[in-house]
């Protein structure tokens, strides 16, 4: 029986892709490199230094350790502008009913992702009291589709991954869960994370948790 709910956060609870997208794009070209949105999509799910190491590859630049660190800090640095303006207007279709709902029936929740920046847009959106565990890129160092993530934020709920269900939006994000023995709902696109045991378009579509979990 599912007891514990795991959610990534870009994608999922808001949509922080296109402050991300902004930010790796402005970076790669002061570096002289081509990133568009369907680079942007292969860094769904990854953490800062690999999706820094990927744009490095793509435009074959070599940089030293310190400026990678100087990179990743100015990329957070312009992605933390994009964020400062964030509300609750920003929370994604249905989750704040969502999460509600399942605080409500006794599941326990915790958000897995790879963001450094998970507390903060919680606190910006309201949400940071929904959940009972936070485990962030500031937590963990694996990236998905490694499912250190997940496994940390069930171990966090004191939970067996097998009573956990992961929440994503990335087929990364996806295939972590499945690796970490736990139930997944897609957040988009059949085509793309078509090994979730479901795939849904928003929360709206599922506005009880327990029906939704009881069925998968």
């Amino acid at each position: 029986m599912i007891r514990g709910l795991l959610f990534d956060l870009d994608g999922v609870i808001v949509d922080t892709a296109k402050y991300h997208f902004i930010a790796w794009q402005r970076m790669a070209f002061a570096l002289g490199i081509h990133f568009g949105h369907e680079e942007n999509e292969q860094l769904k799910g990854i953490s800062r230094v690999e999706s820094l190491e990927r744009i490095l590859a793509w435009g074959k630049v070599s940089l030293t350790p310190e400026e990678k660190q100087h990179w990743m800090d100015q990329k957070n640095t312009w992605y933390l502008e994009c964020i400062s303006q964030m509300g609750p207007e920003e929370i994604l279709p249905g989750v704040a009913n969502f999460l509600g709902e399942a605080r409500a029936q006794g599941l326990q929740i915790a958000l897995g992702s790879a963001s450094k920046n998970a507390v903060p847009i919680l606190e910006r959106i309201g949400l940071l009291s929904a959940f009972d565990a936070i485990v962030d890129g500031t937590v963990v160092t694996a990236s998905k589709p490694n499912p250190e993530v997940f496994l940390e934020g069930a171990r966090r709920l004191g939970l067996s991954p097998d009573a956990c269900c992961v929440f994503e939006d990335a087929e990364a994000g996806v295939e972590a869960a499945l690796a970490g023995g736990m139930r997944c709902i897609g957040i988009g696109h059949p085509d793309v994370l078509g090994r979730a045991h479901r795939v849904i378009q928003s929360f709206n579509e599922i506005p009880d948790p327990t029906s939704a979990l009881l069925a998968l």
